[in-house]
């Protein structure tokens, strides 16, 4: 284990759920067809026209041939106390941090905010899911190496220093949605290096009125099990909350305020880290 790859307890066995309802037959086999033809057209606008705007089209694209439902909505938070942390104006760019449920996350963040997703560099090598990470300049890094930390972290905060936004997910492995893991705070340097500041996101999934475990990709759990499950269920729903910028000095408050600010919208229980001072603000959901 390190700071790139933690371990969560999360387990098919024990964190998936059934769904509530059950799409048709043919509408699941509509949805594996309609998932590749996605797919494959996304392989060739890649390369065609690599950049965020043809990530944000076909990632909704995809999601919509999946028969998910992407709700993005903007949250209030209420701040108190001195300025050691603190609410920023809003930001055209900056680093847009998410709690991690699902192969399905990055996605979701791509279809929702503009942004370069950061990815595991084993993605370059995968069938297809290559030349799709490619094309959408995914920032690439090797998480079984702690000597590559600072070229990771060097990397991202280059393209927030060149007014991109970039989205990570800093809990560095999924869980299945009971529970969370803590904001590793590495990430959260390159920030502090570019001087921008960081938009917390909170991401849910939902199936009639509830949340769902379907998307989890957790433990031994494979692709192709976990896409059958989304695939399945009947009304599913990305749920995006966009919370407020906030800043503070160092990446490990930064890494707390923002894994408070996830959790106060999701109701994770989070892994516990030591109390912030009373002078630090912490966002609370309305």
């Amino acid at each position: 284990m390190n700071a790139w790859l933690p371990a969560a307890p999360c387990t098919p066995a024990a964190c998936v759920d059934a769904p509530v309802l059950r799409a048709a037959a043919l509408r699941r086999w509509l949805r594996w067809l309609g998932a590749v033809a996605v797919v494959l057209a996304g392989v060739v606008l890649a390369r065609v026209a690599p950049g965020t705007r043809m990530t944000v089209f076909w990632s909704r694209l995809l999601l919509r041939s999946l028969g998910i439902r992407l709700i993005v909505r903007q949250g209030f938070a209420v701040y108190g106390g001195a300025a050691t942390a603190r609410a920023v104006p809003e930001a055209t760019a900056g680093l847009l941090v998410a709690n991690h449920l699902s192969w399905l996350d990055p996605l979701v963040m791509a279809a929702s905010l503009p942004c370069r997703i950061v990815a595991k560099r084993e993605v370059a090598g995968w069938p297809l899911v290559g030349g799709l990470a490619a094309g959408s300049r995914a920032l690439l890094i090797d998480r079984d190496s702690l000597y590559g930390l600072p070229d990771a972290v060097a990397a991202i905060a280059a393209a927030l220093r060149e007014g991109e936004s970039v989205a990570a997910f800093p809990e560095g492995t999924t869980w299945c949605g009971k529970g969370g893991g803590r904001f590793r705070p590495a990430v959260f340097q390159a920030a502090l290096d570019a001087r921008v500041p960081v938009r917390p996101v909170a991401l849910r999934y939902r199936e009639s009125g509830r949340s769902s475990t379907a998307p989890a990709y957790v433990g031994d759990d494979s692709l192709v099990a976990s896409l059958r499950r989304v695939i399945e269920v009947r009304g599913l729903i990305a749920e995006v909350t966009v919370l407020p910028p906030v800043t503070a000095p160092d990446r490990k408050r930064l890494a707390w305020i923002a894994e408070a600010a996830v959790a106060s919208v999701t109701g994770q229980p989070t892994a516990k880290h030591p109390p912030l001072r009373s002078e630090e603000r912490v966002p609370v959901q309305l």
